[in-house]
């Protein structure tokens, strides 16, 4: 049986810049070439959840305007429950400015718009979609605020939480009591933390840290070393796979949603949820652009065994 997932977060169109190597301060380069796509933290999660078969719907903000309606039919077209999603009146549709070097490495500069604007009140009417939801995810794209209260409510129905805190910065203490998994890569988790990411003690370390906050479960992206993961029946580290890297943008936004697909309601079958949460991502940074690479169930599982 699919699993049900909703996704709160960000929706942006991104414009990459495709350059041979980075700017220096002060400098100006030319870009070799450049394309929109659909993308946002939230949006992206939500299509590699609905692409690896779960049930997918979404809560998030719009602006009144022609990349509004863009992003709209690209989730629709995804088979995304949108039903959720606000159109701000005042505030511009989020857009993304990527610039992606020659090795695949990227910086990207964010316009909140509509998902910095959003308030509770995107939360009205939720209860239908979080009434038979398995998974509530959300990032940090958009106000943390309306995250702690959509966490409060799912925790009510018997929703698992989960935070990908990016682009890490300040938690609100509270947020935290309420998020069942936590997911950071290694740079984030330092950040929030104050420990560096050096080896399994680090990492443990880290655990603890939020463990006695309230977050029983921590799972840590390390790139090309895999994922470390820590939970009350145990921790270990699940392998990356080894592919060459073109277009690194959704990674992380593939890893989770994926993951959101496969895991259990109980997390008992986390290991398993991971390997399948890292090929997927290693699809996707095969291929240009975000939600364009992000690959399907079907392609996952060929890859697997491979």
């Amino acid at each position: 049986m699919s699993n049900k997932v909703v996704v709160l977060g960000s929706i942006n169109v991104d414009t990459t810049y495709h350059v041979e190597r980075f700017p220096q301060p002060g400098e100006t380069i030319s870009a070799k070439s450049k394309s929109s796509a659909p993308g946002g933290k939230g949006a992206n999660q939500a299509v590699a959840a609905v692409r690896s078969g779960a049930k997918t719907s979404f809560i998030g903000a719009v602006g009144s305007d022609n990349e509004g309606q863009y992003m709209l039919e690209a989730l629709k077209e995804n088979g995304i429950d949108t039903h959720h999603i606000m159109v701000d009146k005042y505030h511009g549709t989020g857009t993304a400015a990527v610039t992606l070097d020659a090795e695949g490495q990227n910086d990207i500069m964010i316009y909140g718009g509509a998902n910095q604007a959003m308030t509770t009140d995107v939360l009205d009417g939720i209860d239908d979609v979080l009434d038979d939801a398995d998974f509530l995810i959300s990032q940090f794209e958009t106000p943390q605020a309306v995250t702690l209260a959509a966490f409060k409510m799912a925790k009510e129905q018997g929703v698992t939480t989960i935070l990908n805190p990016a682009p890490a910065h300040d938690i609100i203490p509270e947020l935290l009591k309420y998020t069942d998994v936590i997911a950071p890569n290694e740079s984030e988790c330092a950040l929030l933390t104050g420990i560096e990411i050096a080896d399994e003690d680090s990492m443990l370390a880290s655990a603890e840290y939020f463990q006695s906050r309230g977050v029983k479960h921590l799972l840590i992206t390390l790139g090309s070393k895999g994922v470390f993961y820590a939970t009350p029946n145990g921790h270990g580290l699940v392998p990356a796979f080894k592919v060459k890297a073109v277009d690194t943008t959704a990674a992380g936004d593939t890893f989770i949603g994926a993951l959101s697909s496969q895991l259990k309601d109980d997390l008992s079958n986390v290991a398993d949820a991971l390997v399948y949460a890292q090929r997927a991502s290693s699809l996707t940074v095969q291929q240009m652009g975000a939600m364009p690479s992000i690959p399907t169930a079907d392609k996952v599982r060929a890859a697997l065994t491979e």
